[in-house]
């Protein structure tokens, strides 16, 4: 298991990509889906990560520098052949990792509200990630669900 730095421009990063913002929009209006693309994920305030088992593409995320104590994880996604394996819970515990090494004392993000976040949500809540209100330049949306961690 490798975490590579960016491959923003590997065709299995970008289908995986391609397929989450499909994903996002399948289940909220296009105003409420706030997957980055390609050029936002390029931006220097953002780290993107992928997570590659045997040369196989595992998994993606990101993370945004909103201020210099407060980041927000972006863009995770593990790919269907990595379901139920624990990539996503990897991939959390990297993000978070990286921000202790940032010296961050907070760490948020936005997920849906749908069923299909459900997983997703309780992975956070396992992370001790609870809700709060919108953050950085969010507003209320009944899609979207914000969530917060303190950082030890």
């Amino acid at each position: 298991m490798e975490f590579k730095v960016g491959q923003l421009e590997h065709a299995a990063v970008i289908a995986l990509l391609q397929e989450h913002h499909q994903d996002m929009l399948s289940f909220s209006p296009p105003e409420s889906v706030h997957a980055l693309d390609l050029s936002a994920l390029k931006q220097t305030d953002i780290t993107f990560w992928s997570l590659w088992v045997d040369q196989r593409l595992a998994g993606v995320g990101a993370l945004k520098e909103l201020e210099s104590q407060h980041g927000e994880i972006k863009s995770m996604r593990t790919s269907s052949d990595f379901l139920r394996e624990g990539i996503a819970s990897k991939m959390l515990a990297h993000i978070i990792d990286q921000a202790k090494g940032r010296s961050y004392k907070k760490l948020s993000l936005e997920t849906g509200t749908m069923d299909a976040f459900v997983p997703a949500q309780k992975l956070y809540q396992q992370f001790g990630f609870r809700s709060c209100e919108p953050f950085a330049d969010y507003q209320e949306d009944p899609y979207s669900l914000f969530m917060t961690k303190t950082i030890d």
